[in-house]
């Protein structure tokens, strides 16, 4: 089995998490900016046996798609074309900002470093991950 990479796309960074060969367990790796993130994923594909890719959905609460939706889009299609023989699927992530910033506030994260946004988004992908993992 290969690992699952999950992907929470945002305009400026991209949140990063993987799970284990056994997909198991979903375990943040990184957040990059979003110009680089093709470049990242080339490297780590090329050195990573990757199932599939995972990509969050953001979605209104009543299920619509948010508008966020517009610029992910044309980098699921970019994705598609570069990585053309691993799936992508994608997995609801409303709520998964918050979660990661409560998370971070449950785990005894100092205030300081609650603010850093690429933590979060790292954490967004995992939740995005784990939640992927378990509908499984």
């Amino acid at each position: 089995m290969g690992r699952i990479v999950a992907l929470d796309y945002g305009k400026k960074r991209t949140g990063i998490a993987i799970t284990d060969e056994l997909q198991i367990i979903a375990s943040g790796l990184t957040t990059v900016n979003t110009p680089e993130l093709i470049a990242f994923l080339k490297k780590y594909v090329a050195e990573e046996n990757v199932e599939r890719f995972v990509v969050g959905e953001p979605k209104q609460m009543d299920y619509t798609p948010s508008q966020a939706e517009e610029l992910i889009t044309p980098f699921l299609k970019h994705l598609g074309r570069t990585f053309p023989d691993i799936p992508i699927e994608r997995q609801d992530e409303r709520f998964t900002s918050k979660m990661a910033f409560q998370s971070m506030i449950d785990g005894g994260i100092k205030k300081k470093q609650r603010r850093n946004k690429a933590l979060i988004d790292e954490i967004s992908a995992t939740l995005i991950l784990q939640a992927y993992i378990n509908k499984r």
